[in-house]
C-alpha cells in the first residue's frame, strides 16, 4: 500500500477530522508589504509544525532562489507536519517545487490554473486546451510525488458543467486532494456548503478524494464559507495565521478551529491543533508580518476577553461564563494583567512571557531583559501591553542595514521643528540635521538625506499601547516603492523616537524586499497576484 493509500485509508476511517492547511507563509506573506525573512520563515513553520498543523504551504519554489530555499530548509526540518510547495500549471514549476519539497517526510506539491471565463481568459485557453493542460500538469505532478492537490482557481465562479469537468480529470490524473478556492471572496456560507456538496455527489471519484477549501474574506465572509464547507463535506480548511493574506485576507485559523472547538455540540468535527499555541503564534506572526492585530479581532484580539460595560464586569466577577464562551487560557493567554516594575527579575519577566504565550530562550531573554529595564526606568508600570510591544522591538537589529543612533529635536512655537539625527549605516555613523512642519517631518526628512530613497509613505500610525502619560507609543509606517511594499513597526515612551524607529524598520524591510525580488528572473516573472 502506497504513501498516499494510507492517507485515504486514514482519513475515510475519520471522517469527523478537518485537516488544517496552513498556508501563512505563502498566500499570508502575500499581504502588501508582510514579506518575511529567511529566519522568520523557518520560526513560523516550526511553531507551525508544534502547534499540530497538518499541512504547512511552505511557499512558492519557483518564485525566487529566496523562497526556494526557504520551502527546501522547512522541508527539512519538518518533524509533523506535511510540507507543500505551490506551482503553477506549467512543468518547470512542478519540478521546482518536487525539488523543495522532496526533502520532507510528508510532502505534496499543489498545482493551480484560473477555470473561470474570466481567468481563462488571461492566458487565452480554449475550454479543451485548459482542460489538456490540466491533464499534463496533475499527471506529471503525480509521477514525482504521491500527494499532490489540485486547484480550479476562481472555482466559485466557474461554470458549473465546466467545474465538474475539470475536477474529474484532475481526480483521474492522480490529485489526491481538491481544492475548491473562493479566490476573490465573492461566494456566500449557503453557496459554499452547496457546492461542495454538489461537487462530491456528481463528479465521478469524488469521494475517493478529499475536498478543501480556501477562502477570502473580501465580503467579511471567509470563516463561515469554510465551515459550511465542511458542512458541505469539505474536510480540509485552508487558512492563515490572524487571517493574513491578499486584500482583506484569508480565512483565520483561529476562528475555524476554535469554532469547531466551542460549537462542537452543531458542528461535530475536530482538528489536531494544539489550541494553547494560537496566542503565540499569532502574535509572532504580527511581529514579522509588520501587520498588527485590530482590536477587536475574533480570538486574539487585545480586547477578545476584555470587558469594561458595568453589566459585564458584575457578571464576569460572579461567573465568567456569563459573558465568556471559552477561556482565555485555551488559546494560551494568561487571565491576569498584572504589571511590572524597574524592579522585578528576569525570573518575573520570564514567567509573565511565558503567561502572555512568548517562550524565549536564555539569550533572548537577555536582551529582552535589558530593554524592559530600560523601558522600566522610563515608565512608573510596565504592563502587557508593554511587553507585547517590547517584543515586537529591536528583533531584527542584529541584521539591520540602517540603525538609529541618537536623534534630538528642538520645536519652536512660531517655527519649524528641526531634527538632529545620527544613523548608523552599514556599520559607518553619519550626522544629518534637518527642518521640517513638525518633529516627524524634521526627522524623516533627516533619515532621507542620509538613505536616499523614492519611497511613498502610504501609511503613519500612532497609537498608544497603554493610558498615561509616560505611555508607549507603538508607530506603524508603511512605504511603497517601485511596487515593493515594506511595514515598520516600534514602540517607545517618546513618540518620535518610536516614528523614527518604525520608518527605518521599514526602510530595512525595504531592502530585504529588494533583495528577495532581484534574486532571480523567477522573482521578476511571476506576479504573486496570480495565485490562488
Amino acid at each position: 500500500m502506497t504513501n498516499i493509500d494510507k492517507d485515504r485509508s486514514s482519513q475515510k476511517a475519520n471522517k469527523d477530522h478537518v485537516v488544517i492547511f496552513d498556508t501563512t507563509l505563502r498566500d499570508g506573506e502575500q499581504s502588501p508589504g508582510a514579506t518575511m525573512t529567511h529566519e522568520e520563515k523557518l520560526e513560523i513553520a516550526e511553531l507551525l509544525d508544534d502547534m499540530g498543523v497538518d499541512i504547512i504551504e511552505a511557499g512558492f519554489p519557483i518564485a525566487s532562489e529566496g523562497d526556494f530555499r526557504a520551502v527546501t530548509e522547512i522541508a527539512q526540518r519538518s518533524k509533523h507536519s506535511r510540507i507543500c510547495g505551490l506551482a503553477r500549471a506549467k512543468l518547470g514549476d512542478i519540478d521546482r517545487c518536487w525539488e523543495a519539497v522532496k526533502h520532507a517526510e510528508k510532502n505534496r506539491i499543489h498545482t493551480f490554473i484560473g477555470t473561470s471565463e474570466l481567468h481563462r481568459a488571461i492566458p487565452n485557453l480554449t475550454m479543451d486546451e485548459m482542460a489538456d493542460i490540466i491533464h499534463e500538469t496533475v499527471s506529471h505532478a503525480r509521477n514525482l510525488c504521491e500527494n499532490v492537490q489540485w486547484s480550479p482557481m476562481d472555482a466559485t465562479r466557474t461554470e458549473w458543467d465546466y467545474l465538474c469537468r475539470v475536477v474529474e480529470i484532475a481526480i483521474k490524473a492522480g490529485a489526491s486532494t481538491i481544492n475548491i478556492p473562493d479566490t476573490v471572496g465573492y461566494t456566500a456560507p449557503v453557496e459554499s456548503a452547496d457546492l461542495i456538496r454538489r461537487l462530491i455527489e456528481t463528479v465521478p471519484g469524488a469521494d475517493e478524494v478529499i475536498f478543501a477549501t480556501h477562502c477570502h474574506n473580501d465580503l467579511g465572509m471567509a470563516t463561515a464559507n469554510s465551515l459550511a464547507a465542511v458542512a458541505g463535506g469539505a474536510r480540509q480548511i485552508e487558512c492563515t495565521i490572524n487571517g493574513l493574506g491578499e486584500r482583506a485576507g484569508n480565512t483565520a485559523l483561529e476562528e475555524v478551529v476554535m469554532a469547531l472547538k466551542v460549537r462542537n455540540d452543531i458542528m461535530p468535527w475536530h482538528t489536531g491543533i494544539d489550541t494553547r499555541k494560537i496566542m503565540h503564534l499569532s502574535r509572532r506572526v504580527a511581529t514579522v508580518s509588520g501587520f498588527n492585530v485590530q482590536f477587536n479581532k475574533a480570538i486574539v484580539g487585545k480586547n477578545a476577553f476584555a470587558h469594561e460595560s458595568g453589566i459585564h464586569q458584575d457578571g464576569m466577577l460572579k461567573n465568567k461564563e456569563t459573558f465568556e464562551i471559552m477561556r482565555p487560557e485555551d488559546v494560551g493567554l494568561s487571565g491576569t494583567s498584572l504589571p511590572l516594575g524597574k524592579h522585578s527579575g528576569r525570573a518575573a519577566l520570564r514567567d509573565k512571557l511565558q503567561n502572555l504565550g512568548f517562550e524565549v530562550g536564555d539569550n533572548q531573554l537577555k536582551d529582552i531583559f535589558v530593554r524592559f529595564k530600560e523601558l522600566a526606568d522610563r515608565k512608573k508600570e510596565v504592563f502587557d501591553d508593554d511587553i507585547v510591544a517590547l517584543m515586537r522591538t529591536g528583533e531584527d537589529a542584529e541584521n539591520d542595514h540602517l540603525k538609529l543612533v541618537t536623534l534630538r529635536v528642538a520645536c519652536g512655537t512660531g517655527g519649524p521643528a528641526e531634527a538632529t539625527l545620527v544613523m548608523d549605516i552599514a556599520g559607518t555613523q553619519s550626522t544629518a540635521i534637518e527642518r521640517g512642519d513638525g518633529p516627524v517631518d524634521a526627522t524623516f526628512k533627516a533619515i532621507r538625506q542620509l538613505h536616499p530613497n523614492a519611497a511613498h509613505l502610504g501609511l503613519y500610525q500612532v497609537h498608544a499601547v497603554t493610558e498615561g502619560t509616560d505611555a508607549q507609543a507603538t508607530v506603524s509606517v508603511r512605504l511603497e516603492e517601485d511596487g515593493n511594499i515594506a511595514t515598520g513597526q516600534s514602540a517607545d515612551t517618546d513618540t518620535v523616537v518610536a516614528s523614527a524607529k518604525a520608518y527605518i524598520h521599514a526602510l530595512n524591510r525595504l531592502i530585504v524586499r529588494r533583495g528577495k525580488m532581484g534574486e532571480g528572473a523567477d522573482a521578476r516573472e511571476i506576479s504573486y497576484k496570480d495565485v490562488t
